[in-house]
């Protein structure tokens, strides 16, 4: 039974950084696609970065390329994303998001099949 929990949420002003964990258990497989979510009120869910952990390959939005950063810790226990120059427009409650073994990486949240609880980013 896969489990995500997401921490490092938080409160931070414009520039600023933050860094979001976000703890895998479950998994019997070594790969699989795993990554991040956000969604602001009123606004539909929407694909922020991912990694496949088979190879290591990696996505971003347009939105967060070159301030985001996604990666993984060896033994693929924790899932981290690392948000720099950080922007009002990134304020969202963001998710970490997971598909089944084996399968590869999609932008569409329908396809991914195991959520965290959510973790809320503000910017000032």
């Amino acid at each position: 039974h896969v489990q995500l929990v997401e921490s490092g949420g938080g409160s931070v002003q414009a520039g600023g950084s933050l860094r979001l964990s976000c703890r895998v258990s479950g998994y019997t497989s070594s790969r699989y696609c795993i990554g991040w979510f956000r969604q602001a009120p009123v606004k539909e869910r929407e694909a922020v970065a991912f990694i496949y952990t088979g190879g290591g390959s990696t996505y971003y939005a347009d939105s967060v390329k070159g301030r985001f950063t996604i990666s993984q810790d060896n033994a693929k226990i924790t899932l981290y994303l690392q948000m720099n120059s950080l922007k009002p427009e990134d304020i969202a409650m963001y998710y970490c998001a997971s598909r089944g073994s084996g399968a590869y990486c999609s932008s569409r949240a329908a396809e991914f099949g195991y959520w965290g609880q959510g973790t809320q980013v503000t910017v000032s």
